[in-house]
């Protein structure tokens, strides 16, 4: 119970401060729907920016999360502080290197990515040398957030959340400010938002340093290179992070096939970049706050007990962190698919994102919304296996979704249009989690005693509490504010899941509850 107490506190503190830059994350992306909407140059946006930020989960949040975290705790646990710092020293300098290399070939080679990612911009010169410059920009933003990564698994290993969590808000201040500033002074607007991605990204950095010399971090002189490599923490890192690599170009290929049918509007209608980008940060909210929160927290907690060999421990931390998840997910899911149109209408309808824009978002919001339990599952059960060191497993599942995804999109596309892009990813997200879930259990024992009538208790509340609030948004006679509408359908619908949940003895929300008027 200790432990579950640990993780819940750890999680509430990644939860508190995710909740800051989601809220500055959404007044960012407010922003940038207002003076780009989901036109050409938000789409040349998107498409550049999400370059860096499919290598970043490579070489920054994913290895941290597989292969950093598992292999530290492994040292923190059983070795002497000593060798602890200087295995960390030895991983910042081989990942320095790696990301220099990585951000001048992606400088050098920019046209052809974005040629091969966005085929559908090569009808329009126009968008596509926007596209390629601000890739060119964006790149050198891949260094900053690796080494940010980097820093928040040292501090994940000793367990300190709050400043991890935290750096994102600079990221999302630094945008925010220089989209006004560029929109107000420069003659192309999209390259100071871009301008201040980077300079957000080395923020992010900055505010890691303080705290890692606090807990002892300090830079050692190693030898030569070849004592980099020849570190047993780093080849058994390495060994850990080359599945990971082909895991994350597997989902990488995931990414860039949405994006690939998402440009070609002759299929999906013009803007649909766009749309899964303002979509996706609607989705983004509750699993970053509630779903990577607690896989962060829980991952550390996993990691030591598979280090030493509790299993029993194990299985009861995995099945508390996918109670969690459900208990939060499956009601932000169904109040999401009710809510999707007046969400994108109230978010980010104002200049040039117009009614067509709130049409195409709200379609990818819904379809997208469908997988939203699948998406923080997957991310639960992937953590347990990187505490297990098995970073294969999820690889190879992650290679059979991918095609399931390939397929789907194909299918779909053409009569759903965006949307169809959308429920592909659900699809495909749905399949993963099943899967995962499936072989952990084989591998590690019964971890879900009682699981399952949960989730199907849970499910069927969030049905009831979805049904309700769409029942109400769609009553015109209740002539209201609509944004007032959207706040008192939110809390109607969190009135009636708690309700009905203690109706039916949930004996989690029942905990949850009262830990929270005990916080208070």
């Amino acid at each position: 119970m200790s432990t579950n107490k640990s993780i819940v506190k750890s999680a509430s503190i990644i939860s508190a401060a995710t909740i800051l830059s989601r809220v500055l994350g959404f007044i960012r992306d407010i922003i940038i729907a207002k003076l780009f909407g989901t036109k050409e140059t938000a789409q040349a946006f998107v498409v550049a920016f999400r370059i860096p930020n499919l290598l970043r989960d490579l070489v920054g949040e994913g290895a941290t999360n597989s292969a950093v975290v598992p292999v530290f705790s492994e040292y923190l646990v059983t070795k002497k502080r000593e060798e602890f710092w200087r295995l960390a020293n030895v991983i910042l300098n081989l990942l320095f290197i790696s990301l220099s290399v990585i951000a001048i070939l992606g400088i050098t080679c920019a046209p052809l990515i974005v040629r091969i990612i966005a085929p559908g911009f090569i009808e329009d010169p126009g968008k596509l040398n926007l596209t390629i410059k601000l890739t060119r920009i964006l790149f050198p933003y891949l260094i900053f957030i690796g080494l940010t990564a980097y820093s928040m698994g040292v501090l994940f290993t000793f367990k300190s959340f709050f400043t991890p969590s935290l750096s994102p808000c600079l990221l999302n201040i630094s945008t925010i400010v220089a989209a006004l500033l560029a929109s107000q002074r420069m003659k192309e607007p999209i390259v100071g938002l871009a301008i201040g991605v980077l300079v957000g990204g080395l923020l992010q950095l900055i505010i890691q340093i303080p705290p890692l010399f606090k807990k002892g971090f300090k830079l050692i002189r190693l030898e030569n290179t070849a004592s980099y490599l020849s570190h047993p923490g780093a080849k058994q890192i390495g060994k850990l992070l080359l599945p990971r690599v082909f895991g994350s170009a597997i989902y990488q290929l995931n990414v860039f096939v949405d994006t690939i049918c998402a440009s070609l509007a002759q299929i999906v209608g013009e803007g649909a970049v766009a749309a899964i980008y303002y979509s996706n940060r609607l989705i983004q909210f509750p699993m970053a706050v509630f779903g990577i929160a607690l896989s962060s927290a829980a991952l550390p907690t996993m990691s030591e007990f598979a280090a030493i060999k509790d299993f029993e421990k194990l299985k009861r931390t995995l099945n508390f962190s996918l109670r969690g998840i459900f208990l939060i997910m499956l009601p932000s899911q169904a109040m999401l698919i009710a809510l999707a149109t007046p969400l994108t209408k109230i978010f980010f309808q104002r200049g040039e994102f117009n009614s067509y824009s709130t049409l195409i978002t709200s379609s990818a919001l819904l379809y997208y919304a469908l997988g939203l339990f699948a998406y923080a599952g997957v991310k639960i059960l992937v953590s347990c296996f990187y505490s297990l060191q098995d970073t294969k497993t999820p690889v190879k599942v992650a290679a059979l979704s991918l095609i399931v995804n390939v397929i789907l999109n194909v299918i779909l596309m053409f009569p759903l249009k965006v949307g169809g892009i959308a429920l592909a990813s659900a699809v495909s997200a749905t399949l993963n989690f099943s899967i995962l879930f499936s072989i952990l259990k084989k591998r590690i024992g019964n971890f879900d005693a009682g699981f399952f009538d949960f989730f199907l208790r849970i499910f069927l509340v969030s049905l009831l509490t979805g049904i309700v609030v769409f029942i109400f948004w769609q009553s015109y006679f209740l002539n209201l504010n609509e944004i007032f509408k959207l706040g008192l359908g939110i809390c109607l619908g969190l009135a009636v899941f708690i309700f009905i949940a203690f109706l039916i003895k949930i004996r989690e929300i029942k905990d949850l509850v009262l830990w929270l008027l005990k916080k208070r």
